[in-house]
């Protein structure tokens, strides 16, 4: 994960830190920021020492206040901001990744933490969606999931009155897990993703999965038919008879199948 330009990687054990580097822009999504972060968490997610990831933006003021959309300057598919990646990468990868917000999460910054396992949010910080606002709105992730967070009601509050709502609140909402001093939720955020690591992986996987299907559809389901249920059954004295009868060009023997 090195060469990146803005986002900063740590790794303490198991524990990976993303950091989005762009504090004087508010940690902006521009594209580059976007495909840094996506290459990050594939690499996270193939990465058998690396268990859960903590999310976060350089600086005690902005987590993220969104993307930098003044980069589209035509209709060409290829020029659009790949958000959508990154966001279903953190809500597709089979290991959890827990969001520290440090300041404003405005925006897509707000539905960057939303699609998030867990949020930890420090007390200075603020959320708010502005979309109708600046002529922008996200009618995917940024109002799906902010609806099962927070329901239905407070989600259409939060997209069409483009209110502020401080950390007290957004926990009182359930936008948020917990609220620690300001300057402490990166090192709390590492602390709960510690904990979860020592966790089963396997069960970890599979519940993320179970959470995220019922909207991936497709993906959803193959996320747990390939990387969970296929997995376990590969190990099985079923799927080695099976393939050794193949391979050897056998009538495959039922009793092996259990014994």
């Amino acid at each position: 994960m090195s060469g990146y330009t803005d986002v900063l990687v740590e790794t303490s054990g198991p524990v990976l830190t993303l950091t989005i580097n762009r504090p004087e822009a508010g940690n902006k999504l521009r594209a580059q920021t976007l495909l840094e972060l996506k290459d990050a968490l594939q690499r996270f997610r193939t990465d058998p020492g690396l268990r859960a990831a903590v999310l976060t933006g350089a600086g005690d003021r902005f987590f993220c206040i969104g993307g930098e959309h003044d980069e589209t300057t035509s209709l060409d598919y290829s020029q659009v901001l790949p958000i959508i990646d990154v966001y279903e990468a953190i809500d597709t990868i089979a290991k959890p990744v827990v969001a520290a917000v440090n300041g404003f999460a405005v925006g897509g910054g707000n539905v960057l933490h939303t699609v998030c396992d867990l949020t930890v949010a420090a007390e200075n910080a603020v959320f708010r969606q502005v979309g109708p606002m600046v002529g922008s709105f996200d009618a995917g992730y940024g109002t799906w999931y902010l609806e099962d967070t927070v329901g239905r009601k407070r989600a259409k509050e939060m997209w069409y009155l483009n209110r502020k709502y401080t950390a007290a609140q957004a926990l009182e909402m359930g936008l948020v897990n917990e609220v620690v001093p300001a300057g402490e939720a990166v090192q709390r955020a590492q602390e709960v993703a510690a904990e979860i690591a020592t966790r089963s992986p396997l069960a970890i996987g599979g519940l993320k999965a179970a959470f995220s299907a019922r909207h991936n559809g497709v993906l959803g389901q193959a996320r747990m038919a390939h990387d969970q249920q296929l997995t376990l059954y590969l190990a099985t004295r079923e799927a080695h008879e099976l393939g050794e009868a193949f391979a050897a060009r056998r009538r495959p023997d039922p009793e092996k199948f259990w014994s």
